[in-house]
């Protein structure tokens, strides 16, 4: 067998892979095993990979019968698919990628081939905001209970530790306030979990996971569909808060406060959810994802991220 793949790996997933140690040298080694297998087991023609991420292996792909599709291949230890799966099976088409195949044994899923990224075409903020929006209403899913998802109160509990974490004295270009509020916010909102207000949630649906779907006609409200979902048991406001936390450049250009208030105010109109929860946890997102952004070396972004939050923080709302 092989050490080395034929398959020409994104420096981003070979560096993941190399910092597991030994269990990610092995899936590199039994990397073109493992796409053989996958193509004899689904009929499959495959192609060269795609960019974006690390914790899995995206590959172009074609059915021998002419379906395009795309094959993704989870790393050890991260980027485990069987949760997507599950999400994208529930889910059946609407608002999502539709899932053609799950192997749990080799982590990895086959699902249709979508078009372009709604953050790639071009498109103002607000529009990208709007078709987001019409996305998420199509994709929201109702349950009953949390049946194994991760709930509200645990994903508030979740942000609240990872932010207090980085403790007062913390060399992060981001105020203690600013981190205070974010865990006080988190713990609102974890203790305004009801499971009655709450749906199966994308909980990570940005521009860049929203990709167009050529079947449908451009101006159709199921125009686009999601990928990569983290599948969350949690109230819709969590998914707006999501579209909070991104776009810095005209928030940071202008009134930071006033505009943040008048996206917040815009989202909770166009989908009929309360503001409030919408901006919790948007300030919750911004202040957990610009920290992660700064641990993780994308220094420039994080502090874009932050300074916003900042300025947010000091204002009386």
């Amino acid at each position: 067998m092989s050490t080395e793949p034929t398959i020409i790996l994104p420096p981003a997933v070979r560096l993941h892979a190399q910092a597991l140690g030994a269990v990610g040298s092995q899936w590199i080694a039994d990397l073109d095993d493992t796409v053989r297998e996958l193509q004899d087991a689904w009929a499959l023609r495959v192609g060269p990979p795609l960019s974006g991420g690390s914790a899995s292996l995206v590959l172009l792909a074609e059915r021998t019968d002419g379906t395009p599709a795309v094959l993704k291949l989870g790393l050890p230890e991260s980027g485990e698919l069987a949760h997507q799966a599950r999400v994208l099976r529930l889910a059946d088409g609407r608002g999502y990628a539709r899932l053609l195949e799950h192997d749990s044994s080799h982590n990895a899923v086959l699902v249709e081939r979508l078009g372009a990224a709604l953050a790639t075409e071009g498109h103002p903020t607000k529009h990208q905001m709007e078709t987001i929006c019409q996305t998420l209403k199509q994709a929201w899913i109702s349950l009953e209970m949390p049946d194994g998802f991760t709930t509200g109160a645990g994903k508030a509990r979740g942000l609240a530790d990872y932010i207090d974490g980085f403790g007062p004295d913390a060399d992060v270009p981001c105020s203690a306030p600013t981190r205070d509020r974010a865990v006080a916010f988190a713990h609102e909102r974890g203790a305004a979990y009801n499971p009655t207000h709450c749906v199966l949630a994308h909980g990570d649906g940005h521009a860049e996971n929203t990709l167009h779907c050529p079947m449908s006609g451009r101006d159709a409200a199921s125009s686009y569909r999601f990928v990569d979902p983290d599948g969350l048991f949690i109230e819709r406001a969590y998914d707006l808060g999501i579209l909070m936390r991104g776009f810095n450049a005209e928030l940071l250009a202008g009134d930071t406060i006033l505009l943040g208030r008048q996206r917040c105010d815009w989202l909770a109109e166009l989908t009929k959810i309360d503001p409030q929860p919408i901006w919790q946890w948007g300030f919750i997102e911004r202040v957990s994802t610009g920290l992660f952004l700064w641990q993780t070396g994308r220094h420039e972004l994080a502090t874009q991220t932050l300074a916003v939050a900042d300025r947010w923080a000091a204002s009386v709302l």
